[in-house]
């Protein structure tokens, strides 16, 4: 499994939709034009060009009452890079747990045909390995809306492509609402353990519509706090952010480092499934696809204003 046959996935999901998902795949050179330079500095070790997945939902009648763009990271394989994995690198295929629950979400959102919503599912698709191109600690990259990202750590990969993918939805699509779902940290897991994922954001009516629907669909989660305090941690001498912070409170660091990607003014939820996407006895859960999907449809249900 790598970038390519995930984007070849996201075209068979589109073509067996009977016409609800439209699939377009940004290849790197269209990455590289609306200048995804912290999407593209992750990928740059591996063989494998990165793909950009972009399903469009629209419901049959073509009647929207809200736009809204969920975002799944995609990392096929994650070495570290040059921070090299110590640990659990044998399990790095499910650093895809967020794509494949967003993918899985567009399936489900295209045989459902919820009215009222237009649904955008992003992945910015691609392998963090090593070799004598890749990226490298102290690099400063460049995302597409112009913020630049001082790199201490190589293995903190996740929230760069996932920035390129944010301000796809937030700037490009002008999404309305943005969740983004990612086995983003290992401090999540230490927080919350291997059932519950952590939900991060500062929008009070969807985090409450959020912990509403993991109810309904028995997918654990926990709202974590936005400690605004925490980003003079990810303050820079040479960047506008460090892609990391300090050793304690890592996963709240991690959401307030994507925070800087999308319109404050949106509301926007992180969801970090690094515990629940995995079981040791049985694989890959699915866990986060029908949280997202059963959020899609009841968006629809929302009348814009006047």
């Amino acid at each position: 499994l790598n970038s390519l046959s995930l984007a070849d996935t996201a075209k068979k999901i589109a073509e067996e939709s009977g016409g609800t998902l439209k699939c377009t795949i940004l290849d790197k050179d269209e990455c590289e034009k609306r200048g995804m330079g912290a999407f593209l500095g992750v990928a740059r070790a591996s063989e494998t060009e990165p793909q950009f997945i972009h399903l469009t939902y629209t419901p049959p009648d073509g009647k929207v009452n809200k736009r809204v763009g969920i975002v799944g990271k995609g990392l096929l394989f994650d070495t570290g890079g040059y921070n090299i994995k110590t640990a659990m690198m044998e399990l790095m295929k499910f650093d895809c747990g967020g794509s494949a629950a967003v993918l899985g979400a567009a399936r489900s959102v295209a045989a459902l045909q919820p009215p009222g919503v237009e649904a955008h599912f992003l992945v910015a698709a691609c392998e963090n390995m090593i070799n004598a191109k890749g990226y490298v600690p102290s690099d400063i990259l460049t995302a597409s809306n112009g913020k630049t990202i001082e790199v201490l750590n190589t293995d903190a990969e996740g929230r760069l492509t996932m920035a390129d993918a944010l301000v796809y939805a937030d700037k490009e699509l002008d999404c309305e609402s943005v969740v983004e779902l990612s086995t983003l940290t290992g401090a999540c897991m230490i927080a919350l353990g291997s059932s519950i994922s952590g939900l991060w954001t500062s929008d009070d009516d969807l985090a409450e519509e959020l912990l509403d629907i993991a109810k309904v669909t028995g997918e654990k989660t926990w709202r974590m706090p936005m400690e605004k305090s925490y980003n003079k941690q990810l303050e820079s001498k040479i960047a506008d952010i460090k892609n990391i912070g300090e050793r304690y409170g890592g996963s709240i660091t991690a959401a307030l480092f994507l925070q800087n990607f999308v319109d404050k003014k949106k509301p926007f939820a992180h969801i970090d499934i690094a515990g629940p996407v995995w079981d040791t006895a049985s694989g890959a859960t699915g866990y986060g696809s029908n949280l997202v999907t059963e959020w899609v449809r009841r968006q629809g249900l929302e009348k814009k204003d006047d």
